[in-house]
């Protein structure tokens, strides 16, 4: 059993559900599933686990090969092609974080909630069923206004680490706002447009008795 489990759940009194107390963050690049999270789990007395800080130990259990990834990304495929490669690796982390990490606060990677491999996709979706709060967060209903405000909020997120941002990033990132698979996925939307990820989390809170 992963050390996390074993901590006990303290909602803090704000009435978490004790059935099924794990919630699931959802969504793209620059979004705030991170921090958004991190408040959470902070608010519930639950764990967190981010799936970036974790996913390679998975990918390795079933063959995960960074040369060939790397291999796919520079050919004609691009990285379109190396995240479809990727693909029934983020299923196969997905499952191993639900057994490992679950109850608590996860917050998925963008790629984790986006498939083209329609089989892969109900995979996933049959693993999140047991689970109501499968959160998507996106800045807008308005995918155009979306994409328009990650790409700025990325660039200072890149600039503050002294990293150039590139258009390839923002290809990625409007790619996985309009992908249909995490809206599938999601039980519900929540847009953060101009809200504080204070102001998101009092807005999560209620949703969850």
């Amino acid at each position: 059993m992963n050390s996390l489990q074993s901590r006990p759940v303290d909602d803090g009194g704000m009435g978490l559900p004790t059935t099924n107390p794990t919630i699931l963050l959802i969504g793209p690049l620059g979004v705030g599933k991170s921090t958004v999270g991190r408040l959470l789990a902070e608010k519930l007395g639950l764990p967190q686990c981010s799936v970036d800080l974790v996913r390679w130990q998975y990918y390795a259990e079933i063959g995960y090969d960074s040369a060939l990834a790397a291999q796919i990304a520079q050919s004609e495929q691009g990285i379109r092609g190396q995240l479809r490669y990727c693909e029934a690796f983020d299923a196969h982390t997905i499952e191993r974080v639900l057994a490992d990490y679950a109850p608590g606060v996860i917050d998925f990677g963008a790629s984790n909630a986006v498939y083209d491999d329609s089989s892969l996709l109900a995979r996933v979706e049959q693993l999140l069923t047991p689970y109501p709060h499968v959160i998507l967060l996106l800045p807008s209903p308005d995918l155009d206004e979306s994409a328009a405000l990650l790409k700025t909020r990325l660039t200072e997120m890149l600039q503050a680490k002294g990293e150039a941002a590139n258009q390839e990033l923002f290809d990625l990132n409007d790619y996985f706002i309009r992908h249909p698979s995490s809206h599938r996925l999601a039980k519900f939307v929540l847009y953060t447009k101009g809200k504080t990820p204070e102001e998101i989390c009092d807005e999560i809170l209620p949703r969850l008795v």
